[in-house]
């Protein structure tokens, strides 16, 4: 199995997986799994809980090793788990301070992008407060955003509705489509979509198989 980070360039795609496979002693988690994410894309890859959802989207950000297969990087990818990655001591600037150092931003850009993306996402008063006191939704967002601090070419994303109450539910969406309308692409990993209207493509994985799953209505490719 190889992961290779391709050099930035414009490609037609920013994720290509080829025959990638899973195992856990005897246990098939899935095979052969194929499937690319084209640039400006929003994809949607959805299954029954237990069906390798969270093992697959591991293997593709590269915190599991599949046991076959490769997958092509085209670009930059952010990452946003569905249990935000924070630390209850740190301020929402503490942790956006910290994930722009490792992404090699300097201190303005981190500052600049991480108080826009406040803005969109209308937090900007959590800025100074930790995490231990903010409410779930609050630190999902400070999730995301730590997320897209470095402008990435994909946003791969688990369950990223839990916690959002409806605005920000709505704030999202308009912000994933004008994301893909800029050339950016996003996968959405869920055990169920309920807007697939708005997806390019949608994926389900079931018994070990990946397979296009119902075409979004008002799509046409």
């Amino acid at each position: 199995m190889t992961i290779q980070t391709m050099p930035q360039v414009t490609h037609p795609t920013i994720i290509e997986v080829h025959g990638l496979a899973k195992r856990y002693g005897r246990r098939r988690i899935f095979e052969n799994v194929r499937f690319t994410v084209p640039r400006g894309a929003l994809v949607g890859i959805e299954g029954e809980n237990g069906a390798g959802k969270s093992t697959l989207l591991k293997c593709l950000v590269g915190l599991l090793k599949p046991d076959a297969g490769t997958i092509a990087l085209h670009g930059r990818m952010g990452y946003c788990p569905q249990e935000p990655l924070l630390a209850d001591s740190l301020t929402a600037q503490e942790h956006f301070t910290m994930f722009g150092a490792g992404y090699g931003l300097s201190a303005r850009e981190t500052s600049w992008r991480s108080e826009r993306l406040m803005e969109t996402f209308r937090c900007a008063k959590y800025a100074r407060t930790r995490v231990d006191r903010m409410s779930g939704g609050s630190k999902q967002k400070i999730n995301l955003i730590a997320a897209l601090l470095h402008q990435p070419d994909v946003l791969v994303l688990d369950e990223p509705y839990q916690g959002f109450d409806y605005e920000t539910y709505q704030i999202f969406w308009a912000y994933a489509e004008r994301y893909c309308q800029e050339g950016g692409s996003v996968v959405v990993v869920s055990h169920m979509h309920t807007e697939k209207h708005r997806f390019t493509t949608m994926l389900k994985l079931a018994e070990g198989t990946l397979a296009e799953g119902t075409r979004p209505e008002g799509r046409t490719s």
